[in-house]
This record gives C-alpha cells, structure tokens and sequence, in this order.
C-alpha cells in the first residue's frame, strides 16, 4: 500500500486519518444513483445508528455538508411552533442560537460560562417558569470552544421529566465518549464523519428518534435542501439522498466506521485519554495551564492559556509547528487568550510527546521559562507500571 505524507492534525477536525481510509476513496467512477452505492450509504446509515441506539428506534440521515449542516437541518426542521431553549456555552452554542435567529424560530438562549460546568439547577429553574412550555432544548456536549464536557446524562434527565424533546450536537463527543440515546432521552443526535469517526470532511448527519422524526412530515419546510423529513423520507424509499452526495467522501467514512468498529468505542476513548493525560502532563511541566478545571474537561479538546510574554505571537508558533508536521487551532473564546489542542484522530501519545517537545523549542526560543516545579500527578498508567500501545 503507498504511504501518504503524514501530517498530526491537533486541530478540533478534520482529523488525522488512516491511509486506509485515505485511500479509500480512490475507488471506480459510480453514478451514486446506482443500487451498489445505495448499499454502501445504508451500511453508513445502519452502522452510525448502531454506534448509539437501536435501529428499531433510531436511524440515521446522511447529508452532504458540514457538521453545521446536520445542526441547521434538525433546528430548522423539528421545532415548527413551538419555543426551543439553547444552552450557549461556547462558540457552538452561540451558533445554534444564530441558527434559530436566521429561521425566527422562538428561542431563550440560556447564557453560561465556556469554562465551568452549567448551573442545572438554574437551567431547570428556567425551564419551570418560563411563560411558554418547551417543546425542545438544544446543547452542544463537547464544546468544541474549550473542550468543557457538559452534563447530557443530568440535562436528558431534566427533560424527561418536564416534556422536552433533547436536542446534542455531539460533534466533537460521537464515536468517541460513549453515548446511549434512549438511556440519556435524546430525541435528535447531529454529528459528522471527519471527528472522531476519523473519516473525511463532508458528510454531516442527524441520529433521530424514528417516532418523532416521522411526527414532524406536518411541520412545513423552512429549508429546501436541509430539511431532515424529506431527507429521511426519500432514502427509506430509494436508499439515496435527494441531492447529489460527496461519492469519495462517503467511500472513505464507510472504511473509518469498519475501524472504528475494530478498535471500538471505548477503546478509542481510552487512546484519545492517553494522549490527552500526555498532552496535561506535558503542559503543566512547561508553566502552561488548561482554561477548564480537569473534572470538566472532554479529553478530547483542550484550551490552553497563551504565554505571558511579549515575545510570544500565535501565528509564529503555529507556523513553527507546521512546518515540524503539527497544525494547531487559535482560540475561540472571546476575553481569553487561548489556543486549543485536539488529541483526537489517527494518533498516540507518542505523537503528543513528539509535540510537547515541539512545544518546549518554541517556548525556549522565545525566553519563555518553563516552571519545573508545576507538574501534574504521574498519568494513571505510569502508576500501574503500564505502558499504552504506541499504534492501532
């Protein structure tokens, strides 16, 4: 098999991939109206489905797009008239909102910080007295913004017992944080194939609840290309999408479902923790801080707050690190001077510690003294004398 040049992705997506599925896509020219490719997207659908329900109960709709694709299709084609609650914790919260704005969809926007865990109590508060019954909630679980992991199991909760249909962007949590859909409520699930899947950008797609899916035929269309019932409709009567899909792309997700479902879930997890305690260990040795306090982290996305020094420029440390092999991501919280780090992907803590060390050249060229006293506990495995696997 050739090798592909390989470049450590730290950014939150798209991610660092296999060869595997990279090549992937380099497949024979087909009409995706063919039966043959049919069969391929309802492998997708059916697996992704299966990673966080049941099919009995759940299906999966496939859209050509973003990530914010599959968020605009549920927000725009489930609420119809009834009042929506946005949890905006972070840029992606923030961005549901604007979703709901452009659609004049009736929204409270909940406001929290992107750094503490969210005041349940106050949430539900709102919930009780607002003048006008929920009919949904939306939250991001993984806030792409900081990496703050919030609480879906104690939210779908809330919701169960006052009514609301549960909206999650798990963008940046699917395929890698263990998710149960009918254990936590969640009515409408949006993730897509270039995070934790490890496949390519492009396809974005909506995990639903099939009863209520199959409700919201009464609602009328705000969108023509987005909207979910029509999506779902059309692919249950002819296993293909209404519009043209990306055809390499779709190749590509359906080899990174097959590893995924070879390593699994829980395992990928586990690596992506490893790398990450690497990543915490490496920081604190290097006088740097996560913006989010440990309890509350993701382990998947990490804000990390920028050097106290006038000779530290982000873009000269990212471009130092790009061109050693390593793209990071600036910050995307406003007030706070941050860049984040994504231990997501085709990686292991090895690649991390290449980083780390990286990290230390920049720090030391720019006179940026580390604090060698600030370190963080030895990582759970070095405890136990153990050492993780270095490949997949």
């Amino acid at each position: 098999m050739n090798k592909v040049k390989r470049n450590i992705l730290l950014n939150p997506g798209p991610a660092t991939t296999t060869d595997t599925v990279k090549l992937a896509q380099v497949v024979p020219d087909i009409c995706p109206r063919e039966t043959e490719f049919g069969e391929v997207m309802e492998f997708i659908s059916e697996k992704l489905t299966g990673f966080v329900g049941n099919s009995s109960d759940y299906t999966t709709v496939l859209f050509g797009g973003s990530g914010t694709a599959a968020v605009e299709s549920i927000l725009s084609s489930v609420v119809g008239e009834g009042t929506i609650l946005i949890i905006n914790n972070g840029a992606y919260g923030k961005r549901m909102c604007e979703i709901a704005g452009v659609y004049r969809l009736k929204y409270i926007e909940f406001h929290s910080s992107a750094h503490l865990a969210l005041d349940l109590s106050k949430l539900e508060q709102i919930i009780i007295n607002s003048p006008d019954p929920f009919t949904h909630l939306a939250v991001v679980h993984n806030e792409t913004t900081t990496g703050l992991l919030n609480d879906i199991d104690a939210i779908g909760k809330l919701c169960s017992e006052h009514g609301i249909k549960l909206i999650v962007d798990a963008m940046s949590s699917y395929g890698a944080i263990p998710i149960d859909m009918k254990k936590i409520n969640i009515s409408y699930l949006a993730a897509s194939s270039n995070k934790n899947l490890q496949g390519i950008a492009g396809v974005g797609f909506v995990i639903a609840r099939i009863n209520e899916l199959e409700a919201t035929k009464t609602i009328p269309a705000k969108s023509f290309y987005l909207n979910l019932y029509s999506q779902y409709k059309y692919f249950m009567e002819t296993k293909q999408l209404r519009f043209t899909p990306p055809v390499q792309v779709v190749y590509a997700l359906k080899q990174a479902i097959i590893e995924l479902e070879s390593e699994g879930v829980e395992n990928r997890f586990k690596r992506y923790t490893q790398t990450w305690e690497t990543l915490m260990k490496g920081i604190s040795r290097l006088g740097l801080a996560s913006l989010v306090e440990l309890e509350y982290q993701s382990k998947i996305i990490t804000a990390i707050a920028e050097p106290v020094t006038a000779s530290y420029n982000f873009n000269e440390m990212h471009d130092f690190l790009y061109q050693n092999g390593f793209t990071i991501y600036p910050g995307k919280i406003s007030g706070q001077n941050t860049f984040r780090i994504a231990n997501i992907g085709d990686i292991t803590f090895r690649d991390m510690e290449q980083f780390i060390s990286l990290l230390e050249q920049y720090l030391l060229n720019i006179g940026f003294l580390p604090n060698p006293e600030s370190q963080l506990e030895p990582l759970e495995h070095e405890k136990k004398g153990f050492q993780p696997e270095e490949s997949l």
